[in-house]
């Protein structure tokens, strides 16, 4: 039985990627979603692990969607995600009322299913804060994207900067969150020091690489917006 027990693996399914678990999960261990996994004395510290990471992944997640809205100087659908019109009683995104795209490296061109919508979009369109003023033919809309000007680059510039630093301020609440987890377990005396010192380094290592997605994305960013 335990030379049986030894030899088995666990096929786990997880992030589109059939990965082996060996037996030491069975004692509580949790896999870490950034690789890798850690072998947990306690089910409590496991699921602290596990919702800690995933509070920075939706972190991050949601910063590229801000980013995303972001107007720079070439045309980018994505600004269009937070535009809602009311589409006979639902209030929908533009996205799933058209096709959307962008024939030129300025121009974003909307293609209503509904042409009897494309007044009340052009008129969500006008009335939110993207700065683009919407045209049409009675059949499709149409979106220039002026040039930006040197002022406006240093301008959302510094707006970017501020947004990755806001998300950053995040990641980290969400790193004390978790750390006041961990020592109220060794207050409960579930855990020891030496585990609690342990799971803080693991904590951290977590932290350090979102904070660099951050830090990639708004580099990211910044480069879209200095492009001419």
């Amino acid at each position: 039985m335990p030379s049986a027990y030894c030899k088995s693996l666990i096929l786990s399914y997880f992030n589109d990627i059939i990965i082996l678990l060996s037996p030491p999960l069975l004692l509580g261990g949790k896999f870490s979603f950034n690789g890798g996994f850690m072998v947990f004395n306690i089910p409590e510290a496991g699921e602290a692990f596990e919702e800690y990471e995933l509070s920075l992944l939706d972190t991050v997640e949601h910063l590229k969607g801000e980013l995303n809205t972001i107007r720079a100087g070439r045309a980018n659908p994505q600004i269009l995600n937070k535009i809602v019109v009311d589409y006979y009683g639902t209030m929908t995104p533009i996205n799933q009322m058209a096709n959307i795209t962008v024939p030129e490296a300025r121009l974003l061109q909307i293609s209503l299913w509904d042409a009897g919508m494309i007044k009340a979009v052009v008129k969500a369109i006008s009335a939110s804060d993207i700065g683009i003023t919407p045209t049409d033919d009675g059949k499709v809309i149409r979106l220039v994207f002026p040039q930006l000007t040197e002022e406006r680059r240093r301008e959302l510039g510094k707006q970017v900067k501020k947004i990755g630093e806001d998300y950053k301020v995040t990641l980290r609440g969400h790193r004390r969150d978790v750390m006041d987890k961990i020592k109220n377990f060794k207050k409960n005396n579930l855990i020891t020091e030496d585990d609690v010192a342990g799971y803080e380094k693991e904590v951290q290592k977590i932290l350090d690489k979102n904070i660099a997605s951050v830090d990639s994305l708004i580099k990211e960013k910044e480069d879209e917006i200095l492009e001419v």
